[in-house]
C-alpha cells in the first residue's frame, strides 16, 4: 500500500512561478510514489480574505487549471475542495474545544503572518485558529506524511500535538502522528527581491501573458553595485540570475560568465531572460488554454474528488464522533 499524502493551497488569487517551484512541481513528482489527495483550502482563504471572500471562488478554477497544467493528474490523485468535504469543520470543532490556547498563541507562523499583514485586520479567532484547522485537515485523512519546509515543521509538530493529546483523552488510538516529508524548495524571490507574494504585487503568474512576461522582468531588481555597462557583475547576487538557474539552467554558466565579464548590459540580459522564461512556461499556458475550454471536465474533476474525498473523511469522523459521543 501506498503511504498517504495532504496538501494544499489556498485559492486566493492566480497562481505564480513561486507556486510552481515551490510546490506544483513537488506534487507532479510525488503522485508516482505516494496516494496524494491535494486540497483547495477555501476555508482556509476565507479565514484571511473574509473581507473580500469573491476572490475565493474566483480563483478555485482558475488555481485548479495550474494545477492540471502541471501535471497533477486527477487519476492518480485525489482533487477536492475543502468544502465540499463537511467533515473538515466537523473535525475542526472537536479538536478546538481540546486545544490549549497557548499552544496556538505560540505558533511561529501565526505571529509572522501578523507582521506580514500587519495592514490586514486578521486578529480574529478563525485567524488565531487555523493551524487547527490544518491539524483537522491532515489528521481526517489519516495521512502518513505532509510535504513541509524546514520553516513549517512547527506547525506540523502542532499538529502531532493535538493528535496526542486526542489519543489520551479518549484512552483510543485513533491517530498517528503524521511525519514531514521534507521538501528542498529553490528560493525564488519576487520581482523586487522580497518573498514572492500576491500581497506584494511581485509576481510572474503562470497565466501571465508574453508581453506582461516581459515588462514585468524588465522591471526586476538588478544587482545594485553594477551602475555601469563597464562594471563587472556579481551573478551570485543578482535575482535575475537566480530565474536563469531555475528556468534556463542551460545558460546559466554563460550568463555569469558575461555578467562577471562585463560583455552584457543588465537590459540585454533581462530580455534574454523573458524570452526563455516564455518559451519554458509554454507548455504549461498552451494546456491552461486547453483546460479552459473544457468546464464539464473541470466540473467533474472537482465533483469526483470530493466524492472520494468525502467517503475517506467519513469513515475517520464516525470513529471520532464514536469516541467523543457526539451524534
Amino acid at each position: 500500500m501506498k503511504k498517504r499524502i495532504l496538501s494544499g493551497m489556498r485559492p486566493t488569487g492566480r497562481l505564480h512561478l513561486g507556486h510552481l517551484v515551490g510546490a506544483l512541481n513537488n506534487w507532479a513528482e510525488l503522485q508516482e510514489e505516494y496516494e496524494c489527495f491535494f486540497m483547495i483550502a477555501d476555508w482556509h482563504a476565507l479565514m484571511g480574505e473574509y473581507e473580500n471572500p469573491s476572490v475565493i471562488s474566483d480563483s478555485i478554477v482558475d488555481n485548479l487549471i495550474d494545477w492540471l497544467a502541471a501535471g497533477i493528474d486527477p487519476q492518480k490523485s485525489t482533487i477536492f475542495i475543502q468544502s465540499h468535504v463537511p467533515q473538515h469543520l466537523d473535525l475542526y470543532m472537536i479538536f478546538s474545544c481540546l486545544t490549549p490556547l497557548g499552544w496556538l498563541e505560540r505558533c511561529p507562523t501565526y505571529k509572522e503572518q501578523l507582521k506580514q499583514l500587519s495592514n490586514r485586520n486578521i486578529k480574529t479567532y478563525g485567524f488565531l485558529g487555523y493551524p487547527v484547522l490544518q491539524a483537522a485537515d491532515i489528521l481526517l485523512y489519516k495521512a502518513d506524511k505532509v510535504p513541509v519546509g524546514e520553516d513549517q515543521l512547527p506547525h506540523l509538530e502542532l499538529t502531532r500535538e493535538i493528535a496526542r493529546r486526542f489519543n489520551s483523552l479518549y484512552q483510543q488510538k485513533i491517530f498517528s502522528d503524521p511525519e514531514a516529508l521534507l521538501t528542498s524548495l529553490p528560493r525564488l524571490l519576487g520581482l523586487d527581491n522580497r518573498k514572492m507574494s500576491k500581497s506584494f504585487n511581485n509576481t510572474i503568474n503562470l497565466s501571465d501573458d508574453p508581453q506582461v512576461i516581459k515588462e514585468k522582468i524588465q522591471g526586476m531588481f538588478t544587482d545594485p553595485r553594477r551602475i555601469r555597462l563597464s562594471d563587472p557583475g556579481h551573478p551570485e547576487e543578482c535575482n535575475v540570475f537566480s530565474y536563469y538557474k531555475a528556468f534556463i539552467p542551460g545558460r546559466d554558466k554563460e550568463v555569469y560568465l558575461w555578467c562577471k565579464g562585463a560583455q552584457r548590459g543588465c537590459t540585454e540580459c533581462k530580455a534574454i531572460l523573458s524570452e526563455g522564461l516564455i518559451e519554458y512556461l509554454k507548455v504549461h499556458q498552451d494546456k491552461r488554454r486547453a483546460w479552459l475550454k473544457d468546464k464539464a471536465g473541470l466540473e467533474r474533476i472537482l465533483r469526483d474528488g470530493s466524492q472520494k474525498a468525502g467517503e475517506l473523511a467519513s469513515q475517520t469522523i464516525r470513529q471520532v464522533r464514536q469516541v467523543v459521543n457526539i451524534g
